[in-house]
Order: structure tokens, then C-alpha cells, then sequence
């Protein structure tokens, strides 16, 4: 725990002026990041007496070692700059709002030649107009029924969309009326993508106009006798009101709005948004966060607003943002929303009339998601902290394990052995800094010798990041310094001014658990003690009867059925259990699908696939001389001299047997087959668990 007055800036260094500063800890890495009006003013509430300082902030400036600011010229810069890098840094100590779960959205994706009708979630693609977000997605696909029978706009996969136009076949959709099928030429592109604007401004908002126009039709179309049109119509108006009733008017003056209410207590805030378009409502969401700091309700919003706006533009912003409560000052953050938008956006407090019932209404829900939250996780904090205590008072340490790393072995009868790490941080997964490993030192199976490489690795990787940023070396004069283990890599001498993420291997734990018992436990220590590191504990979980095995101890430290600490190691235990044999199973099947055109180097993909489609099997690529093999479009002669000296090396694969008669059949590939694995076509192999990397 650092003394705050051990960091504290001189008097007279810190600018009176606006800026954002950033608390960094003992690695460097950043933890904390704010922003404000005058520097002086605000970094001087955080180094007063610390018992006046919120329970969280005060946690925060002893977990800090340094602090560090930058200077702007305008308020609106500091909140656009204190944005940015709470997003690249992702600090502990800041209000993060949390969301369990991803909320869909109509979506229409004009960037495509026939736009498409989908439910979508996750990041918003460019060129795509977003309706939403609302509570499920079976809401989105009752509206959307109903107005496909005025727009019939498509709704398919690039899957069915390309087969149907292949077969000359449109699918159900298009024959009982609900898609205009353009797969099968029934509509041009233009007028399907004018099918699609449509829509699109129907669910903007835009309907009075376009049910005057069909009413209109309508009666023509009776007046002209023609009373089938005019049913059709009538029906497509009938379909249009009751897919409007869904979203009941909220506003009757047609406004485009967002209503933010915020509903808090003590340690927690819960925020709920109501999107409404055209006076209804078209969407919902909320969040829960914690409160790491003594922060306002203002200042909740500000927070509110970063990360409802921080990557739209244009009219994903509203005109009208309605709050509880205004952000002190109230000008940049109404100016930041304005240039976001590109035209003026207002901020302000509803006082009067529908716009403060409706607030009313969404305060309500905040409540009521702060309640369900209270309820569902009203001894989550608690068990977590109470977790951490005892763990380190069963293990003896000096301090709570705040960052928890475990490894695990996994392989198949010796084959595809790897390993994991994951990470635990206040005892919450933290999935971002997982990674994984494949053994290199040898071959074969020996979990002890493996857990020994892989921790060896990384803690060579932690001391050279050390040395490299300039934390630990060897001299008095500070020149280059020499690691242990022959780690010779130049340090430089600071970190960059913007390089306030951890490094790969960057942080250490306090505590280092493997999954095994005494031997797993002594050739983990040994690692370390290899290395010269004396300041990180070490522990195994033996699956058999959960023991907690300590190096050097003959009997383990049994902890109790219901310890809230032995639930959190075996959390810690099963998870990087399951993060191996993922990777493993994925090695593994990667290997089963390989050919022997994955082993020839600098062949890719595409050009695997063109040499197949060319020569139509490895058998006959495997004939061709390197002429022939020239012919495909690009592969020069290099190339087709290193496929061939490949395929020659490359054993064939042994000829097929009929087992009821013993004869051995003709061996015949059919078209886009490999020799390598029958009946399979040429592949790169499995593609990789995005989380985590490859060490």
C-alpha cells in the first residue's frame, strides 16, 4: 500500500487549467483516469487526509504510485481525451457501467446491393441503419412480420440469397408475398432499395405521411372499381396501425428524445435509457455500475453520456437528451453531444407536462433494475472480499490476492500438449489478459515438465518487460542491467507518454495456482526460484479431494466445504481447466484436418485452393511437373518448385481396402479431395480461440 504523500506533485507544478490527469500504480499501468476544469483545484482534493476521502477513492490513491496530467485548451477536449482513454486503458478504478446482456436491433443493411432486414447485436457496422435497441428480440420479429406485408424487403441469409437465385427459386417468403424477391429478378435493385428507404423512414418515424398516401390509394383504387386493390390496401393500413400500437405515443409532439434516469445508493448506481422516436418509444436499455469513487449524480449522467454516445454520430444522436440531472459545467458536455450530431443538441432537466411524467416513468425503472440488482448480487462484494481473506490467511500471505493467475496442462495420449493461464483480478475473471501456450521444450506427456516451461515462460517474459521499462536493473549509475537467466534485452527508460496499457506479461500476480498437487506445486516454485523471484506465493488444487498444496509442505491445507475462498480457487481451478482443452481440442482438430499443402511455406489459403480447383486433387497436383504448376494464376516458379519438392516428401496415403473381400480398391480422388485426409477437403486448419494469444 503506497503513501499518497510519496507521490505527491511539488506545489506550483500542477497547471491551473483544464486538463485530464491519470493515476498509474507500481507497474505503470493505469488505474484511474479523470478529467478537469482546473488540475490544481481537482488533484489537490485527492492527496488530503485520507480518512476524509471516499472508502473507494481512498483505496484507489494507496493502490496508485504516480500520477501524471495533460493539458488541453478547452473543457470539451478533456471530456473527448478522458473518453479516449478510459476506452484504451480500461482502469480499475473508474465508473464502468456494466450491461448483462447485449440488446438487439432492427437493423437494415443499406451498405449491401439488396439491403436486408435482420436482428442485430454487438458493434454497429458502417452503413447500416439501427432501430432500437429494445428489451428482446422476438419483438423486433413480431413488428417486422407485420410490415413486411406493405415492404416487402428481404430478410434472408447470403446463404439462401445466392441458392435461390441459383435455383431460380425464391424462398417461402416470396411466394405467400412477404419479400419482393429480387433473388429471382422480381424486382429491380433500384426499386428494392427504394423498398428498403421506406421502411427505414417508417420506422424513423416518418408514418403520417406514407398511411395518408395508402389511404389515398386505397380510395382511388375503390372509386376505379377495383375493390381487390383496395382490400389489399386496407389490409396493409390495418397492419401499418397495429405495428405502431406496439409502441404506444408517449410524446404527442413527435419528439426524437433519450431520457436518462439514474437511481443510486451508497456503492452502486443503476442508469435506464429510454430511446423515443417520432413520440414513442422505441427502445430501452440500462446498466449497473459501481461507484469507485465519491462522484455526483451530474457527473453519473457524464459518465451515462460517454458511453451511450462515445462512437455515434449524426442522427444516432437525438435533438433532445432529457436528464435528472445536469453535469457540472453543463456547456461541454452539451457541446460535445452538438459536434457529435453535427447540428445543435439539447441537455437539459424536464420541468413540466409529458416530458417529466414519462422521467418520471424511466426513474421508476431505474429503481426497480437497482432493487433486482441489490437483490441478485446483495452479498457478491462481500463474498468476494470475504473469499480473498480467507485465502490469505489459509496460505499465510502478507496481502489479499488481488490478481490470481492459474495454469493447467491439457493434452490427448501425450499429443497437442499446451497449457493456459487466466487470470483472476478481485476475484472476477478477467478474460482479456488470458493466454495460451504450446509446449516447445519437449515432447510427450509430463504435466510437471510442462507447468515448469510454461511458468518459466512467462516469468521471463514479466522480467524482461521490467527491465525493458526501465523498473529493475543492475547498477548504481542506471545503465543497461543484465536479468537472470541471461535476459539481455536493452531497457529503455521510461515508459511512452501514451503507453499506459500492461504490457502481455507485464503484471505480476500475488498469487500463482496450478492445477496438481505437491509435484505440480514444486515445479512451479522451482521455476520462479530459477528466475530469482521470492515476492510471488504459490499453491496447487488437487481435484481428487480439493487440497490446497503449498511448496515445501508434506500435508496440504484443507480448507472447508462451504469456504468461500476454496469456491473461489476452484472457480479459478475449472476455468483455466475449460480455457486448455478448448485450445487443445482446437490443435487437435487442426491437425486431423491438415494436408500436405499446410507444410509447404508462404502458401496461403487462396492460393491452396486455386492449385486444387486447377488440378481438381493432391493426386494429380502431386504428378504435375512445375511448369504445369506455373500455369495457375499466381504461382511463379519459386512457388511451384517449393510444392513440388513438398508433395514429393509428402508420404501418399495408404491405398483403401475393402474389408468384406480383401481386395485393395483403386485409389481415385474425387474432385477438391487431399491425399492427406480422405473425404476432407484442403484446409488451414481450425481457426483460433479469438480470446487470449498464442505464446
Amino acid at each position: 500500500m503506497a503513501d499518497p504523500s510519496s507521490y505527491r506533485p511539488k506545489p506550483g507544478e500542477i497547471p491551473d487549467s483544464p486538463g485530464v490527469y491519470r493515476f498509474r500504480d507500481e507497474h505503470r499501468r493505469v488505474i484511474y483516469v479523470g478529467k478537469a476544469k482546473s488540475l490544481r483545484q481537482r488533484l489537490a482534493n485527492y492527496f488530503q487526509d485520507l480518512a476524509g476521502l471516499h472508502p473507494r477513492t481512498r483505496s484507489m490513491v494507496t493502490t496508485a504510485a504516480s500520477v501524471e496530467w495533460t493539458v488541453v485548451s478547452t473543457e470539451v477536449e478533456a471530456l473527448q481525451l478522458e473518453y479516449s482513454w478510459i476506452k484504451e486503458y480500461d482502469p480499475r478504478f473508474n465508473v464502468k457501467y456494466r450491461d448483462d446482456k447485449s440488446y438487439p436491433y432492427l437493423a437494415v443493411t443499406m451498405n449491401e446491393e439488396f439491403p436486408r432486414v435482420q436482428v442485430m447485436r454487438g458493434h454497429k457496422k458502417k452503413g447500416v441503419k439501427y432501430f432500437g435497441p429494445y428489451a428482446h428480440a422476438w419483438a423486433i420479429r413480431d413488428t417486422v412480420d407485420l410490415l413486411l406485408r406493405v415492404f416487402p424487403v428481404r430478410t434472408c441469409s447470403t446463404g439462401v440469397f445466392r441458392n435461390a437465385a441459383r435455383t431460380g427459386r425464391p424462398c417461402l417468403l416470396g411466394y405467400i408475398g412477404k419479400c419482393s424477391a429480387p433473388c429471382v429478378d422480381r424486382i429491380s435493385a433500384e426499386d428494392h432499395r427504394e423498398l428498403a428507404e421506406e421502411f427505414c423512414d417508417f420506422m424513423a418515424g416518418r408514418t403520417g405521411t406514407y398511411l395518408r398516401r395508402l389511404e389515398q390509394r386505397m380510395m382511388r383504387a375503390a372509386e376505379e372499381m377495383e375493390y381487390e386493390r383496395a382490400a389489399r390496401l386496407r389490409d396493409d393500413i390495418e397492419a401499418l396501425k397495429k405495428a405502431m400500437e406496439k409502441n404506444a405515443v408517449v410524446l404527442t409532439d413527435a419528439t426524437d428524445a433519450d431520457l436518462i434516469a439514474v437511481a443510486e445508493d451508497e456503492l452502486e448506481a443503476a442508469v435506464q435509457i429510454f430511446h423515443v422516436r417520432g413520440g414513442r418509444v422505441r427502445g430501452q436499455r440500462g446498466w449497473v455500475t459501481d461507484k469507485v469513487e465519491e462522484i455526483t449524480t451530474g457527473a453519473l449522467v457524464e459518465h451515462a453520456l460517454q458511453q451511450l454516445y462515445g462512437e455515434e454520430s449524426g442522427d444516432a444522436v437525438p435533438k433532445e437528451v432529457l436528464v435528472p440531472a445536469l453535469p457540472d459545467p453543463v456547456e461541454p458536455a452539451q457541446q460535445w453531444l452538438t459536434d457529435r450530431r453535427g447540428s445543435n443538441v439539447s441537455l437539459r432537466i424536464p420541468q413540466r407536462g409529458d416530458k417529466k411524467a414519462l422521467m418520471e416513468t424511466v426513474q421508476r425503472n431505474a429503481q426497480q433494475a437497482l432493487v433486482l440488482h441489490r437483490t441478485k448480487r446483495a452479498s457478491d462484494l462481500t463474498t468476494r472480499s470475504r473469499a480473498l481473506e480467507e485465502i490469505t490467511e489459509a496460505l499465510g500471505l502478507d496481502s489479499a490476492p488481488l490478481r490470481i493467475e492459474c495454469y493447467d496442462v491439457s493434452h490427448l495420449q501425450g499429443d497437442d500438449v499446451v497449457a493456459s493461464m487466466v487470470v483472476f483480478e478481485d476475484g472476477l475473471a478477467r478474460k482479456s489478459e488470458y493466454r495460451r501456450f504450446q509446449i516447445k521444450g519437449f515432447s510427450g506427456q509430463d504435466d510437471v515438465r510442462s507447468l515448469h516451461e510454461v511458468i518459466t515462460r512467462r516469468f521471463r517474459r514479466y522480467l524482461a518487460e521490467k527491465e525493458r521499462t526501465g523498473e529493475w536493473t543492475d547498477g548504481e549509475d542506471g545503465g543497461e542491467g543484465t536479468a537472470p537467466d541471461g535476459l539481455t534485452e536493452p531497457p529503455v527508460s521510461t515508459l511512452t507518454e501514451d503507453d499506459g496499457r500492461p504490457k502481455r506479461f507485464a503484471y505480476p500476480p500475488q498469487l500463482v495456482v496450478v492445477d496438481g498437487g505437491a509435484p505440480q506445486v514444486a515445479a512451479a516454485q522451482r521455476a520462479l526460484d530459477e528466475l530469482g523471484i521470492d515476492d510471488i506465493a504459490v499453491c496447487g488444487l488437487a481435484k481428487r479431494l480439493e487440497e490446497v498444496w503449498l511448496p515445501g509442505d508434506d500435508d496440504p491445507v484443507v480448507l472447508p466445504r462451504t469456504s468461500e475462498g476454496l469456491y473461489l480457487l476452484q472457480r479459478v481451478r475449472d476455468e483455466a481447466h475449460r480455457f486448455a482443452i478448448t485450445y487443445q481440442r482446437v490443435k487437435r482438430a487442426k491437425r486431423f484436418r491438415s494436408g500436405p499443402l499446410d507444410d509447404v511455406p508462404g502458401l496461403g489459403e487462396t492460393r491452396k485452393q486455386a492449385l486444387i480447383k486447377h488440378f481438381g486433387s493432391v493426386k494429380k497436383l502431386r504428378s504435375a511437373t512445375i511448369d504445369q504448376i506455373c500455369e495457375v494464376p499466381g504461382i511463379g516458379r519459386k512457388t511451384a518448385e517449393t510444392v513440388a519438392v513438398a508433395l514429393a516428401r509428402a508420404a501418399p496415403a495408404a491405398p483403401a481396402v475393402n474389408t468384406a473381400t480383401g481386395e485393395i480398391m483403386e485409389d481415385v480422388e474425387e474432385p477438391g479431395k487431399t491425399a492427406g485426409s480422405p473425404g476432407e477437403p484442403v484446409s488451414a486448419g481450425a481457426p483460433d480461440e479469438r480470446r487470449g494469444q498464442e505464446t
